[in-house]
């Protein structure tokens, strides 16, 4: 069974006038059809605007539909009995982690969210520890999360979501605040959750660079799915991605250069190592 699940799903903002008259609608997702499997990694991509967070804001229903159903581990997000199991199932990471932590020190930043479960307090603590250690940041847990780079904190607040046991981690644009390598540690953090865990894992991104290890891809324009398929899939057309204003990867791109120079060459190259393979060297 899906562990995500969305049918004809639209969302609508609607903006207002001061009267509270409708002054017009826009359509940020149109008629969505996805399911995510549990265990996948699946990433959204899409430039600013596509429709990607409106999207991801549906899964741990803090945005309800307009029109269509959304289901988490079987529940309906619009059925208010679930809201609760659906928020401990779905956990959600954002863009800014200034937004996320609160905590003074990084261990009980991470135990907020557990606490406000109920958990007891021994068990809160083993959860602290083994969700520090996955995201690789044990031996910050005594320091203050402002004493830490953007790509640690990341870390420390994917950490607070892991420590609620979900099923399922939901990262809307993680690493958009964050230089390169602060962008690789925490995606590092995130593949080994789900290799080593089992979490599955939404990520939404515009970063081509952090789904090639993605088991399956969406891509969103206006709105709408515009692709699907495997990260080789969807690199192997390297046109469409950029009619839809998306980046390619550096090595994918070189390949597709070197091909339309007529060169044999497999199409959907993603990494330096398939690059040298296809030249030989």
């Amino acid at each position: 069974m899906s562990i995500i699940k969305t049918e004809k799903l639209v969302f609508e903002y609607i903006r207002r006038d001061e009267e509270g008259n409708v002054e017009g609608i826009v359509r940020a997702v149109d008629e969505v059809d996805l399911a995510v499997q549990q265990g996948d990694f699946v990433a959204i991509l899409g430039h600013n605007g596509s429709g990607k967070s409106t999207f991801a804001k549906h899964i741990n229903a803090i945005l309800y539909p307009t029109e269509g159903t959304v289901w988490v581990d079987g529940k309906d997000t619009a059925d208010e009995q679930y809201l609760w199991d659906i928020r401990q199932m779905a956990g959600m990471v954002f863009q800014n982690p200034d937004n996320q932590i609160i905590g003074q020190v990084v261990e009980e930043d991470v135990g907020f969210g557990p606490e406000n479960m109920g958990v007891p307090t021994e068990e809160i603590w083993s959860r602290v520890e083994e969700s520090l250690k996955a995201v690789g940041m044990y031996e910050y847990r005594h320091k203050s999360p402002n004493r830490l780079s953007g790509g640690q904190k990341q870390r420390v607040s994917i950490a607070g979501v892991l420590a609620m046991h979900p099923k399922c981690i939901v990262l809307d644009e993680p690493t958009a605040m964050l230089d390169p390598n602060g962008r690789k540690e925490v995606i590092r953090a995130v593949r080994a959750l789900n290799d080593a865990e089992g979490i599955t894992v939404l990520l939404i991104t515009h970063y081509m660079e952090e789904i090639i290890h993605a088991d399956k891809v969406f891509v969103m324009d206006k709105g709408k799915i515009a692709m699907e398929g495997t990260p080789k899939q969807i690199f192997s057309q390297v046109e469409q991605l950029q009619s839809l204003r998306l980046d390619v990867p550096q090595i994918t791109l070189l390949a597709h250069e070197l091909r339309k120079h007529g060169l044999e060459m497999p199409k959907g190259i993603l990494t330096q190592q398939e690059l040298e393979e296809a030249l030989g060297l």
